[in-house]
């Protein structure tokens, strides 16, 4: 089977899950808070989403360049929302996306203006990191989250808040922790031990300004997660879903890792599922979940919209960036 008649079938696949759950969530219940939603709350979601996106434009932008690549900031800009827009349309999740801007970048390394060894490294090098920061800072918030909801989270585990609160807390200590030990570890490494597709980063730890990058690099991580979960609690809100900033802390996590799975189409199907499950802890109805999730899934469409307008944007080639 190729890879594009089986990527399709992922999709597809997503779509039959979307389609169950809706089933299974009473889809009348659905659309009546769908239909009732508040335009107002609507609109300030996403105008967050757009602001979260913004901010991991110019994440990936401090990255790159840090790394050597000689990126502008518009170039940064234009590539991560043509990208949400192949995410949005394509099967495969990020990883459409995520590709797209690796060549993207690696095209504009071969320019004349910008010659550098190992491009091809660098360019795959500062997506792969950048998409991993905001993972992992989607994991430690939402495992502050889960110790801010233990009580709520312990029935549904069987377990008493103060585990649940304890292995939280702990989680979210690694988590944050681990890459300061990363950065210790790369500083440790011999230049001539290290593999070529990793020499680039290295090589940047080695540098003085490595933990200035680093805590950067974490800072914007979390205001990325912070203004991605105030799009998800505003749009809990337009269908009157009202619940903590900790629970949508929590939620966040699942929610959002699971649609990123290259299993379906922008996420459809595994997001919504993910929705019901985390947020049913906190007494959220099924179809009420499900109409959150959906509501996201409409902003990245909404992004994606714009993303594919970029594509037809006048821009210089990679021959004139420098």
């Amino acid at each position: 089977m190729n890879r594009s008649r089986k990527g399709w079938l992922k999709g597809l696949a997503g779509l039959a899950l979307l389609a169950a759950v809706a089933y299974l969530a009473d889809p009348a219940a659905l659309l009546l808070r769908l239909r009732e939603a508040d335009g107002r709350w609507l609109l300030l979601g996403l105008v967050a989403a757009f602001a979260s996106n913004v901010v991991s434009a110019w994440r990936w932008h401090a990255l790159a360049q840090w790394l050597g690549l000689p990126m502008r900031w518009m170039d940064a800009l234009r590539w991560y929302f043509q990208a949400i827009g192949l995410n949005a349309l394509l099967p495969g999740a990020v990883v459409g996306g995520d590709v797209y801007r690796a060549v993207a970048a690696f095209g504009m390394l071969q320019a004349p203006a910008a010659p550098m060894p190992a491009a091809k490294a660098v360019a795959s090098l500062s997506v792969l990191l950048d998409r991993l920061s905001g993972v992992w800072m989607l994991c430690a918030l939402g495992a502050l989250g889960a110790a801010a909801s233990a009580p709520a989270l312990a029935p549904v585990l069987h377990v008493r808040p103060f585990f649940v609160l304890v292995v939280a807390v702990l989680g979210a200590l690694l988590l944050l922790a681990f890459p300061w030990v990363l950065l210790l570890w790369l500083r440790a490494k011999r230049p001539n031990t290290t593999s070529a597709w990793l020499a680039p980063l290295t090589q940047a730890a080695a540098r003085p300004d490595a933990g200035r990058q680093w805590l950067l690099q974490a800072l914007s991580s979390g205001m990325v997660q912070v203004l991605s979960a105030t799009a998800l609690a505003l749009g809990g809100l337009a269908l009157d879903v009202h619940l903590p900033a900790s629970a949508w802390a929590f939620a966040m996590a699942p929610i959002f890792l699971l649609a990123a799975l290259p299993v379906s189409i922008g996420g459809w199907g595994t997001r919504e599922a993910a929705s019901i499950a985390a947020l049913a802890p906190f007494g959220v109805p099924a179809a009420a979940a499900m109409g959150v999730a959906l509501v996201y899934g409409g902003y990245a469409l909404v992004q994606g919209a714009v993303g594919a307008l970029a594509f037809g944007m006048p821009g210089r080639s990679a021959r004139q960036r420098g």
